[in-house]
C-alpha cells in the first residue's frame, strides 16, 4: 500500500505569489478591468513565460485583489496538506498604482493577509522578497533592506529570479549579505537557465542555503558533493522544467540522480498558473513518473519542513505527524 499524499506533512517552498493564482480568479479580474482574460500557457520561450506572468500579474489591481490573491494561494497548499508555506514575491510590482502606497504597504498587505489565513486554516506562512536579476542591483539592496525590516513580522527569506542565463549572481553580493544579516533564508535562482557555474556563484556570491531549481548541478560530480556535504536544499519544480525546456521530458528529470548523489531535495509547483500541477501534483507526479516509495517522497517533505523558514511551534509537530505517515 501506498500512504495518502493529500496527509503527508509538507512545506511549499518555490512557489510565486501571482504565478500561484487560481485561473477562476484571473478571469474575475480580467472581467473586473474590462479585458480579455490573458492566455497563460502555449509559451515558446522563458521570456513569453514572463511576458505571461506580468499580463497576470497586472490585473490585480487593488489591495484587495492582492489580499484575494494571497489568501487563495495559501488555501490551495493547505488542501493539497501544507503546513508551511512560503510564496515568492517582488513588492515593487505594486508600487505606483493608486491604491497600494510604498512597498512598506505592499509588504504588509501581504504579510498580513498571509498570517491571517493561514491561522485560521492553522499552518503557517513566511513571505520570501524576491528581487529580480534584470533590475539594477541597488534595487535588490533596497527589497533586501525591506525584507530585513520585516524579517520577524512575516518575511522569512530572500530571493533572486528572472533570467540567470543573462544575469549573474554576484552584483546582487550585497543585498544577500543584508538579507542574511538579518536573519533571513538565501534561497536565489539558479541552474535552471544557466549551468553548474550559475549554482556556484549563487552558493560563493550569495551564501545561498536553498536553492531554486538547481537541477542542472547534476552536470558537475564536484558540484554535486558540495552540495549534498554541506546540506543545501534545491527546491525542485519538475513540471516547470519540463515546460520551460530546461529538461526534455519527465523521463529525463534529474530529481532521482540528484537524491542519489545525497542532495537534499523538496518538491513544488512553482506556478500553478502557467504550468498546472499545484503540490501535491507534483507529489503524485514524483511517486508515479519517478518511481519514489513513500519513504522517499517523505523524505522529500521532511527536508522541506526543516529548510523552510517555519518557526519550531510547526516544525516540531509536522516532523512527527511524517513519522506517522511514514509508519
Amino acid at each position: 500500500m501506498t500512504g495518502d499524499l493529500a496527509t503527508l506533512p509538507k512545506a511549499h517552498l518555490h512557489v510565486h505569489l501571482e504565478g500561484a493564482m487560481r485561473p477562476g480568479t484571473l478571469a474575475d479580474l480580467a472581467e473586473a478591468a474590462g479585458v480579455e482574460m490573458p492566455q497563460v500557457r502555449g509559451y515558446r520561450s522563458f521570456t513569453e513565460f514572463g511576458d505571461r506572468y506580468r499580463a497576470a500579474s497586472a490585473l490585480v489591481a487593488t489591495p484587495d485583489d492582492l489580499r484575494r490573491v494571497v489568501r487563495e494561494v495559501v488555501e490551495d497548499d493547505a488542501a493539497d496538506g501544507a503546513v508551511w508555506v512560503e510564496p515568492h514575491f517582488y513588492p515593487f510590482r505594486y508600487t505606483g498604482i493608486p491604491g497600494f502606497g510604498d512597498a512598506d504597504d505592499v509588504t504588509a498587505v501581504v504579510v498580513e493577509e498571509a498570517r491571517r489565513t493561514a491561522d485560521r486554516l492553522g499552518i503557517g506562512c513566511g513571505i520570501m522578497i524576491s528581487a529580480l536579476r534584470d533590475a539594477p542591483p541597488e534595487q535588490a539592496v533596497e527589497l533586501a533592506r525591506l525584507a530585513a525590516r520585516f524579517a520577524g513580522r512575516g518575511v522569512v527569506s530572500f530571493g533572486l529570479a528572472a533570467d540567470e542565463s543573462l544575469f549573474g549572481p554576484e552584483p546582487f553580493a550585497e543585498a544577500f549579505a543584508i538579507a542574511r544579516d538579518a536573519g533571513l533564508i538565501s534561497a536565489p535562482h539558479a541552474g535552471e537557465l544557466a549551468g553548474p557555474e550559475s549554482v556556484l556563484g549563487a552558493l560563493d556570491a550569495l551564501g545561498a542555503q536553498r536553492i531554486c531549481h538547481g537541477v542542472r548541478s547534476v552536470e558537475d560530480p564536484a558540484l554535486l558533493d558540495r552540495l549534498a556535504s554541506d546540506g543545501i536544499v534545491l527546491d525542485v519544480c519538475p513540471t516547470s522544467n519540463v515546460m520551460l525546456e530546461v529538461v526534455p521530458d519527465l523521463d529525463r528529470h534529474p530529481l532521482v540522480r540528484l537524491l542519489d548523489a545525497g542532495v537534499r531535495c523538496t518538491l513544488n509547483g512553482d506556478d500553478p498558473l502557467l504550468f498546472g500541477p499545484g503540490l501535491l501534483a507534483e507529489y503524485e507526479l514524483a511517486r508515479t513518473s519517478f518511481g519514489l516509495d513513500d519513504a522517499r517522497l517523505a523524505a522529500m517533505a521532511r527536508t522541506s519542513v526543516e529548510a523552510s523558514g517555519a518557526p519550531p511551534e510547526i516544525v516540531r509537530p509536522a516532523l512527527d505527524r511524517i513519522g506517522a505517515w511514514t509508519a
